[in-house]
């Protein structure tokens, strides 16, 4: 018991050691870190903090116009009043800003859900309408308030807290004549954070603000067309006063972009391409017992010595002004819904179908290079057999010895079938050779097939050459797929099931009927209209395949500066000059007396010489695809109708209205210089005023000319 007290003294003396060591690093580790916030980074975190106390207001630029080739705008900007919300601001209230949405669905006259939609963010399980840009900025709710509206808005600030309405400046989409030119044009959606990450370290980095374009010029030339925003930094104090002005930056406004667009031909072209579905869907298919369908098609109108498209139209078509300031849920479906045939698509560079007869200009090249005369011999039977397979000639008729200019003229199928099937003979057949020539498949590639044209809009696709490397890949990809469903057989012999069992076994194989359907533009061949623009423009211009472009040119704010979009090439047809001026007589024997000599009754062809090439592709489970390639020394145009009939029946009289326009042409053949829209393309810009003003010539609607009283009358 005498040792108690000395115990419980040693203890207490343990304990004090402990607190006095767990003190004494509690200060080391504290001064530690006080060394490392105030000295190792002091300065990082001071910067922090200024800036923490820095607020900014944004200007944004007002967006560069984009111009037809004569100024006439197609996209600019209006002033609008736009109610916003800050989604920031809502969050902070006890209930989400759920009252204040309400207050402002009654004002704007809209619906709660129809607003509340619109400032929730987009995820990959959100719907449209919904914010797809930064949650930090002002979600525009509507563009078209009422002046009414935003004053009961401004004035009653307390009731809408986070609510702002405010001039702005607002994308606009003229569509001047009714050129309504919207896949070419494209449209503005917000910029993302993603899209602000990634671009924050590039010469052109977004602001929260920005809106950015999503297609079309709109994407395209999108870094020219945004311009610079106007940042004014602000310091403030704890309780957000301002107490001095830090660093700004100067806005810039957005550049314009002139195009190569001629609104008159725009417009034109669109309510031909649209007219000529309207007439094709009342005429009987023979083939299905139904009306052709006629529901997809494009047209291109392109110079042929540039490359420059003068007008691009696809239809179906849209609105861009749907999605300025938001889209709403109920355009959104109708642009992207099952039902909706995909208008967004600009089915002049992403259609892909294909080609028909109007191929038939690359097999012709093919054969001679493959040592073939142009003007040789070569029977054009009423069908062609091979392996218990016939294949026969359009409507089954003949035209005896034939040249190949002459098979041009008439489309005949079976010169181009045994002309194919030859040269899959020399190169080995079933059992190739180590190096075949492959003439035919060769040659499309050199007629830039198979690849992008360059034309300056995005997401343009390559259409497909089915040559062996093709077939090989395409075996790989769906030989398990083929196989399975094969094993039906022979229990199953529907035409599916002899397909899959035919792929399953032998679709790596290029296959006689392969080349035979292939050298018509058949087959497993897909091209688009600006890839057969392109090439029709190089047979025009004497073998210079272009790039196709819309821009012109790019017009700084102030006018001072002009950077022209210059024509480029990607190419040379692989024809000797002697082929092509063969060609072109045989094009022009098309016109006059071949399968599209009934669509050109009474055209002046001794004055303007007109070329052109039919096709009717079929489509396995569709109607035919009609085609219409075109040309004159001035320009190319080529128009498909998707399910729409023959070439020259559906597409021809839209395509010869067009020319006639050009032309100033009337019915008889009778040319009028004053009412003609373009009798030669446009090298020059339209005028640009020292302040940059960029002054645009007026639009006046087509006006047919009357026939003239000498013009000769039309052979029947």
């Amino acid at each position: 018991m005498s040792n108690l007290p000395e115990t419980r003294t040693s203890r207490v003396s343990v304990r004090l050691i402990a607190i006095q060591i767990l003190v004494f690093s509690l200060l080391l580790t504290l001064g530690g870190r006080l060394w490392y916030l105030q000295i190792r980074n002091g300065q990082e975190y001071a910067t922090e903090a200024r800036n923490n106390h820095v607020q900014q207001v944004i200007e944004p630029a007002t967006r560069g116009s984009i111009l037809d080739a004569r100024g006439v705008p197609l996209a600019d900007n209006q002033t609008r009043l736009v109610v916003s919300a800050s989604r920031t601001e809502l969050l902070k209230m006890k209930d989400d800003g759920k009252a204040v949405l309400g207050r402002l669905a009654k004002v704007l006259g809209m619906s709660e859900k129809e607003i509340r939609n619109k400032v929730r963010l987009c995820d990959a399980k959100t719907p449209q309408p919904c914010w797809n840009g930064s949650p930090y900025q002002p979600i525009p709710i509507t563009d078209e308030a009422t002046t009414q509206q935003a004053l009961q808005i401004r004035e009653r600030s307390e009731a809408f807290p986070g609510i702002s309405a405010e001039p702005t400046a607002v994308r606009r989409y003229a569509a001047p004549g009714d050129a309504n030119t919207a896949q070419v044009l494209g449209y503005l959606s917000p910029v993302t954070d993603e899209e602000i990450n990634k671009a924050k370290d590039t010469d052109s980095p977004f602001l929260r603000s920005d809106q950015i374009g999503r297609s079309g010029l709109e994407r395209t030339y999108d870094r020219y067309l945004r311009g610079k925003a106007a940042v004014t930094r602000y310091e403030v104090d704890n309780l957000g006063r301002v107490i001095g002005q830090a660093n700004s930056e100067k806005g810039q406004g957005g550049a314009s972009v002139v195009t190569s667009i001629d609104a008159r031909v725009q417009a034109l072209a669109e309510k031909q391409l649209d007219q000529a579905m309207k007439d094709a869907r009342k005429v009987h298919d023979k083939n299905t017992g139904t009306n052709y369908k006629a529901d997809s098609g494009a047209v291109v109108v392109m110079e042929a010595k540039t490359g420059r498209v003068v007008a691009m139209a696809s239809n179906p078509s849209y609105d861009p002004n749907a999605w300025v300031g938001g889209i709403s849920g109920k355009d959104y479906a109708h642009l992207t819904g099952k039902d909706s045939n995909y208008p967004l698509l600009n089915r002049a560079i992403q259609g892909q179908a294909a080609p028909g007869s109007i191929f038939k200009v690359i097999s012709t090249t093919a054969a001679i290079n493959a040592g073939y005369d142009f003007n040789g011999h070569y029977p054009c039977t009423s069908s062609y057999s091979i392996g218990g397979q016939t294949f026969k000639n359009f409507e089954g008729e003949g035209h005896g010895d034939i040249s190949l200019g002459r098979a041009l003229e008439v489309s005949c199928d079976t010169v181009f079938y045994r002309l194919s099937h030859e040269e899959w003979k020399k190169d080995g057949g079933d059992k190739p050779k180590k190096d075949p020539n492959d003439w035919f498949y060769r040659t499309a590639h050199q007629f830039g097939l198979g690849k992008e044209t360059g034309i300056d809009l995005p997401n343009e696709v390559t259409g497909r050459v089915p040559d062996r490397k093709w077939k090989n890949a395409f075996w790989k990809a769906n030989k398990s797929g083929w196989c399975k469903q094969a094993k039906a057989w022979p229990k199953k012999k529907d035409f599916a099931t002899k397909l899959a069992r035919e792929g399953c076994l032998e679709g790596m194989k290029l296959h006689a009927y392969d080349s035979i359907n292939y050298a018509i533009g058949q087959g497993d061949t897909l091209v688009t209209p600006i890839q057969m623009a392109t090439i029709y423009g190089a047979i025009a211009n004497g073998g210079t395949l272009y790039n196709p472009t819309v821009g012109k040119a790019i017009v700084s704010p102030d006018g001072k500066k002009v950077q022209p979009v210059r024509p480029t090439s990607h190419g040379k047809l692989p024809d000797s000059p002697k082929t092509l001026r063969q060609m072109d007589s045989a094009l022009a024997g098309v016109a006059t007396r071949g399968t599209a000599a009934w669509r050109f009754q009474g055209w002046p062809q001794d004055k303007i010489p007109m070329h052109a090439k039919t096709g009717t592709a079929e489509v396995y489970g569709k109607q035919t695809t009609s085609w219409f390639a075109t040309y004159t020394k001035d320009y190319t145009i080529v128009m498909t109708i998707a399910q729409g009939g023959t070439g020259s029946g559906a597409s021809g009289p839209a395509v010869r209205n067009i020319y006639n326009a050009l032309y100033g042409v009337d019915e008889k053949g009778g040319i009028d210089p004053k009412a003609a829209l373009l009798p030669k393309p446009q090298g020059s810009l339209p005028k640009i005023e020292g302040d940059g003003t960029i002054q645009a010539q007026p639009i006046k609607p087509y006006v047919p000319p009357s026939p003239s009283p000498s013009a000769s009358e039309s052979p029947q």
